[in-house]
């Protein structure tokens, strides 16, 4: 991850974009920290600061009861909002022992082949803690509902597109078809995220 802006400015960006919050409970009653990881700004985002701002906003409002974490993986791009293997396990080191305990479930909406290869093979060696034996992967939103309580969970519309795509084109689900095809509208320091979507609860 390399800054592009200020310290202010990055920190300023993670809360507009809200990509961590804490937002929503499973089916077992525990919160929920939504992670967006599209809307990560990997290219402007300090490690440091990001860890500050996880330190500061964020750990303190889980408490010291059980949560659970969903990761929405729709969209991310290597070279846009993936962080990196180092970074990863720096933000993962920095959660305190307390926090890391209480985390019981860790729900991967659309993994894609590749996710799911690197986690296989890399996962138990990069994280400790048995994280890895926490992962649940959803492959569809409509699985999701099983785990997590549908009516107190907000979705970006392009999480649902891309559950459209995956029911007609079911080979993206095993990376031998591309969704280059469909255009999303990025997130961007300029732009303000207003594309959630009610569906959750309809």
């Amino acid at each position: 991850m390399s800054t592009q802006i200020s310290e202010i400015e990055q920190e300023q960006l993670l809360e507009k974009l809200e990509i961590f919050k804490i937002h929503g409970r499973d089916k077992r009653r525990r919160k929920i920290l939504r992670i967006i990881g599209k809307f990560f700004p990997a290219r402007f985002l300090s490690l440091d600061v990001l860890k500050k701002y996880l330190e500061e906003k964020i750990f303190p409002r889980l408490g010291r009861k059980p949560f659970s974490i969903l990761y929405v993986h729709t969209g991310v791009q290597r070279s846009e909002n993936f962080p990196g293997i180092s970074a990863l396990r720096a933000i993962y080191d920095a959660i305190p022992v307390n926090v890391r305990d209480n985390l019981q479930e860790v729900y991967f909406l659309h993994p894609g082949l590749q996710s799911r290869l690197f986690l296989a093979t890399c996962g138990r060696f990069l994280f400790s803690g048995g994280l890895y034996g926490k992962l649940r992967y959803i492959s569809r939103v409509d699985y999701l509902w099983e785990h997590v309580r549908r009516n107190e969970i907000e979705m970006p519309e392009f999480v649902y597109d891309h559950d459209d795509d995956l029911e007609f084109r079911p080979m993206m689900d095993y990376g031998q078809e591309s969704d280059h095809a469909r255009v999303y509208a990025e997130a961007t320091v300029d732009s303000p995220v207003s594309s959630f979507s009610m569906r959750c609860i309809s």
